[in-house]
């Protein structure tokens, strides 16, 4: 049977690479609806392609999706309404904060959610998995991929560790003073991955990394301190599995992001998409993070393992501190700062149990980090 599918941010680098999944094989898909944040024009031509029953544009001009043939959606929580349509399984792969409101809904609908927003699981936590119950979650980014891979059919009780691996960035192997002169020109070219400019500037900072332990302390129900992350700068291997017996599963394959997005849309099933894995004469090394001059890695340990609101108002603080950066408004090495700076004083929210709730720690910090940005330019 061909899979339904909904893919939210179908215009990003993770919704046009499930687009070309889909395209490569077209028998075992059917698009039910396209979501964008505001480029209608490529919206536009994915509706023509595809032909989904439902379109939305959360921002800009829904107009000039003109006579679609589509059931449109449009305005601030457009993608929210068309993740509750029923769909096999709903992709959200919006960017940051904004994806949460769209993962709630995805979950309430009793959809199947291949969860690429990292940031849903970062500031919604405990209360976001309680939604998922039952399975109905899989999980997108590459590391939580392998992970839960490695895990299937393993009995739980023999699990020691998790691994996370990081390719490092561009800058791992700089010191201070050479990072205290670097750019966006310079954060943005990635060594082994092509994503989005706020990813890799997380990936740049380490906090790429610090958000996806928070992520996987909450997928597989793991403590942070049998979480643990190590550098591998070749990105062969995405994640593996330690046991109490001293083995190890580790996951390995191409640096192609629609592997673990194919995974998840036909889960369990597997289709063909890359070449082998390149064995012969490659080397793999496994370093320890740089915690010293990367902060932001720490910072997010920090942040999960103090709970309540702080996940969620350090990732709406590194929000406004990227942004910063890429406009040219505060240094690389002031995100950190500005992070921690806020996560200092964050007050006491009560339960985060509602999207209202965890939205008021979302103001709140970006508020907070907003004067921050503001104090240093």
């Amino acid at each position: 049977m061909r899979r339904r599918v909904t893919i939210l941010g179908s215009t990003g680098s993770i919704g046009t690479q499930a687009l070309d999944v889909i395209g490569r094989h077209p028998g075992r898909f059917e698009v039910v609806g396209l979501a964008a944040s505001s480029n209608a024009a490529l919206l536009r031509r994915q509706v023509e392609e595809f032909s989904p029953r439902y379109v939305a544009l959360e921002n800009g001009d829904a107009t000039g999706l003109g006579d679609c043939g589509a059931r449109v959606f449009s305005g601030p929580g457009a993608a929210a309404r068309l993740a509750a349509v029923p769909a096999d399984v709903v992709l959200n792969a919006v960017v940051g904060f904004a994806g949460l409101a769209a993962t709630v809904s995805a979950l309430r609908a009793k959809n199947r959610l291949a969860l690429a927003n990292k940031e849903s699981v970062v500031a919604g936590g405990e209360w976001v998995m309680e939604l998922a119950r039952g399975g109905a979650l899989i999980p997108v980014d590459s590391e939580h991929s392998a992970i839960f891979q490695c895990l299937e059919g393993r009995r739980r009780q023999e699990l020691s560790h998790l691994l996370l691996t990081a390719s490092g960035g561009p800058f791992f192997d700089l010191d201070a003073p050479a990072l205290a002169g670097v750019g966006p020109e310079d954060a943005l070219k990635h060594p082994t991955w092509r994503m989005g400019a706020k990813i890799t500037v997380d990936s740049a900072t380490m906090m790429n990394k610090g958000l996806e332990v928070i992520e996987a302390h909450h997928l597989f129900d793991v403590p942070y301190d049998r979480i643990r992350v190590v550098v591998h700068r070749q990105s062969a291997v995405h994640g593996g599995v330690l046991f109490s017996d001293g083995s190890a599963i580790l996951h390995a394959a191409p640096t192609d992001m629609r592997l673990p997005i194919a995974y998840a849309l036909l889960y369990p099933e597997r289709i063909p998409l890359s070449e082998p894995l390149p064995l012969a004469g490659q080397s793999w090394t496994f370093e320890e993070p740089r915690d010293d001059l990367f902060r932001c890695l720490p910072l997010a340990v920090a942040a999960g393992e103090a709970g309540g609101p702080h996940p969620a108002a350090l990732n709406a603080a590194n929000e406004v501190a990227v942004q910063a950066f890429l406009d040219r408004r505060i240094k690389f090495l002031q995100i950190p700062e500005i992070i921690e700076e806020v996560l200092e004083i964050v007050p006491d929210f009560g339960p985060l149990r509602d999207l209202e709730t965890i939205e008021a720690v979302d103001r709140w910090a970006r508020e907070e980090a907003g004067r921050r940005v503001k104090a240093r330019t």
